[in-house]
């Protein structure tokens, strides 16, 4: 692994738009660390990349799982000895629930312990690497559906969405977004979080929806972003791929 290359690390990285964000940021000049809960999947992914020219590693990384992130963090600590992007892309999601009326309690706790504990677990155990950075990034892997000002609007595609469990949990998750941007801006790190749209991976079913490689756009400029780029924000790409302010 270069030093002079920039460290990046995405959790839920060998497939989807994780894998995308990876293949990104590789291409751009980061040596990435691949993150996945099953680590000979998360193998296979890296050797992908590598044979693409990236430097690409995987680490068994489960956000549930305190021992498995911290361990992952002793991994990149010794190996890189510093980071200086994260990337929360790790997410759950269960089939459409009848209704909020009706939603499986249990579902729920699931979503939350992944797409709202499970990220301030990781990112709290990197810290520490992301202040060996000379301009850490942070990047949320949010949704649309977190929105509340859409999700309040007729006018919105997503008014008729049910899903209130994994709603709840994005938008959980875009207030610790907004927090620790502004707990750590005196340090000159970065936190904001992303909107991928409707992408087309294995946890949508493989449905409609563009393609992993744009789901993956606000995110990969988000972890790149310079000094004087955004931090507290809530961003999506638009056709041109441009970055676009969202409505929290």
């Amino acid at each position: 692994m270069s030093s002079t290359n920039r460290i990046a690390l995405v959790t839920g990285a060998n497939k989807g738009i994780g894998l995308a964000i990876a293949r990104q940021l590789g291409a751009g000049g980061h040596s990435v660390w691949l993150g996945c809960r099953n680590v000979e999947r998360g193998d296979a992914a890296a050797d992908t990349l590598r044979k693409a020219g990236i430097d690409a590693h995987a680490v068994q990384l489960d956000v549930t799982d305190a021992a498995s992130v911290a361990s992952a963090a002793t991994t990149v600590e010794r190996a890189a000895g510093r980071l200086d992007a994260l990337i929360n892309n790790a997410g759950l999601m269960f089939a459409p629930p009848p209704s909020a009326a009706e939603e499986s309690i249990d579902e729920m706790a699931q979503m939350f312990e992944t797409n709202v504990f499970g990220v301030m677990r990781v990112t709290q155990a990197f810290l520490p690497l992301l202040r060996k950075s000379d301009g850490a990034r942070i990047v949320m892997m949010s949704s649309g559906l977190s929105s509340l000002g859409e999700a309040l609007d007729m006018r919105s595609e997503t008014w008729s969405v049910g899903f209130a469990g994994y709603c709840a949990s994005k938008s959980a998750l875009n207030m610790l977004t907004v927090k620790l941007a502004k707990e750590l801006a005196s340090e000159g790190i970065k936190v904001n979080a992303v909107d991928p749209g409707l992408t087309s991976t294995d946890m949508t079913g493989n449905g409609p929806g563009h393609s992993p490689d744009q789901g993956a756009r606000p995110a990969v400029a988000l972890a790149t972003t310079h000094a004087f780029g955004p931090t507290a924000g809530f961003y999506a790409c638009t056709v041109a791929g441009e970055l676009s302010l969202k409505s929290w």
